[in-house]
């Protein structure tokens, strides 16, 4: 049977998609991150990312201030270079601030960490939330405090899932310097560019893994290992390459003050942006897989079916009043003929 021409056919996006498996799993990922709202929890994730820095700051103070305590010499050296450097009064006032930060230290440290635990609670509660809706979950309604301790586990959980991805960077790299040195070849730029190019698979195992363990661990119910790998495999290599451009960005505003004053800022919100955009994105591409755990359509609620009884008029009643009622009325009508 041929198509009449007056009927119009399936669009050219339409035909594409059908006939590209990857383009039309891109276009049900981006719906389903637009459906879901997947901007507003970028945004939110990206703003609490950017209210942890502070508390992060407050603790490198704080250990800072811990370690120059301990070691009154290298203080020392720092106050004299400090009011060498800096002229007059500045140069005191710089010099009265590094002597507070190390006096203060305990206390600097402990708002901080109350601070940070805050921020970081509010941090892990936003970006569950993002893949829980990502991946078409309910919220669950549990108790705030026990959502509050199992988001600061989730948290935990991930600073070491972090911890482990850099030990194995670390150590990988080390283990390359030291096969060079056992070599012979340390001094040589080959050996160098040897040593880069191994710590690239290193690192992307490293990604690989995190996000992993983000994709299946941090949803508000647990995924299967096996829909997430190739997600976090994207994730990874998104990863780097926004680190390659980072670090191409700052070298270009490196040689000017106002780009490293301002630009070093601008840089850090958009690439905190950037990452939790590709983060959650993945998550939508990762939920709808051809291979992805669909979600349990839940069984429609019980019915009863209850008989309902009418109660049975009982016409035979009506039926003879209006039967008497009609014979007198005919008899008083006779009665009143023969009369006249």
């Amino acid at each position: 049977m041929k198509r009449s021409r007056d009927s119009p056919g399936p669009s050219r996006w339409a035909r594409a998609r059908a006939r590209y498996r990857w383009l039309d799993h891109l276009a049900r990922a981006t719906n389903r991150y637009l459906e879901y709202g997947g901007y507003h929890y970028v945004a939110s994730i990206t703003y609490f990312s950017l209210l942890s820095l502070v508390p992060l700051l407050m603790l490198s103070s704080s250990a800072a201030g811990f370690v120059l305590a301990t070691q009154p010499q290298l203080l020392d050296s720092l106050v004299h270079a400090i009011s060498g450097t800096l002229p007059g009064t500045l140069g005191d006032k710089a010099t009265d601030l590094l002597t507070g930060f190390v006096e203060q230290r305990t206390g600097v440290g402990l708002a901080g960490l109350v601070v940070g635990l805050y921020s970081g609670w509010n941090w892990m509660n936003a970006l569950r939330d993002a893949l829980t809706a990502m991946y078409g979950q309910n919220r669950s309604d549990q108790p705030l405090l026990r959502a509050i301790l199992v988001d600061v586990l989730a948290l935990l959980g991930l600073a070491g899932a972090l911890l482990v991805s850099f030990g194995i960077s670390v150590s990988g790299t080390a283990v390359g310097r030291y096969l060079l040195r056992l070599v012979g070849v340390t001094d040589q730029s080959w050996g160098h560019a040897v040593l880069s190019a191994t710590s690239v698979p290193l690192a992307l195992l490293a990604d690989w893994l995190v996000f992993l363990w983000v994709l299946t661990r941090l949803p508000r119910e647990r995924v299967g290992w096996r829909s997430a790998m190739r997600g976090a495999v994207a994730a990874a290599i998104g990863f780097e390459l926004l680190k390659q451009a980072g670090g191409f960005y700052l070298t270009l505003i490196g040689d000017s003050p106002s780009g490293v004053a301002f630009g070093s800022v601008i840089g850090l919100l958009f690439f905190i942006s950037l990452i939790a955009r590709m983060l959650v994105y993945i998550t939508a591409w990762t939920a709808t897989a051809g291979d992805a755990p669909r979600q349990p359509i839940p069984p429609p609620s019980p019915t009863t079916l209850r008989p309902v009884v009418a109660p049975k008029s009982n016409g035979a009643v009506p039926a003879a009043i209006g039967v008497v009622l009609g014979a007198l009325g005919t008899l008083f009508a006779l009665r009143g003929r023969r009369r006249d």
